[in-house]
């Protein structure tokens, strides 16, 4: 074999060998950046969420009137859940929205009936969601990791 074909097939592989290494690279950097942008939007989803339906718990325990908009916005919530979320995400908050609307139902709660509650743990409607929250978040930041793992 001509030693110019050696030199110039070594050349060859050598710059695909960089430019798949390259390509790689660049592919796992931008699943990594995606992963941790989708993480960062569903804790500001999820966040949101909380924040609305613990708002709107004190508000069913202390009175028997809802009002229909942050009804409408919780809801809103849960759909954005569905689209980006597994389903138990969107079940638990809808489990929880379920338990606002019964709680309207309910007589108003007096200080001393919310502490009993508090103490015998009935006073966070929102537990199973905020723990399905966190293994979800927490699955996204392992796949994070193990792209970047594999990039080093």
């Amino acid at each position: 074999m001509n030693a110019g074909y050696i030199s110039a097939f070594a050349a060859l592989a050598g710059s695909l060998i960089g430019g798949l290494t390259t390509f790689a690279a660049a592919w796992v950097t931008a699943n990594v950046q995606w992963l941790l942008q989708e993480k960062t939007r569903r804790q500001e989803l999820y966040q949101q969420f909380i924040e609305e339906a613990s708002k709107l718990y004190v508000d069913a325990l202390i009175h028997d009137q809802a009002e229909i908009p942050p009804l409408v916005s919780l809801y809103a919530s849960i759909n954005k859940m569905r689209v980006v979320s597994n389903p138990g995400i969107a079940e638990r908050a809808d489990k929880v929205v379920r338990i606002i609307v019964d709680t309207y139902a309910l007589p108003n709660k007096s200080f001393q009936e919310v502490r009993a509650m508090m103490e015998s743990g009935a006073l966070d409607p929102l537990r199973d969601f905020s723990e399905a929250c966190h293994e979800e978040l927490s699955r996204l930041s392992s796949q994070a990791l193990q792209f970047e793992y594999r990039r080093a």
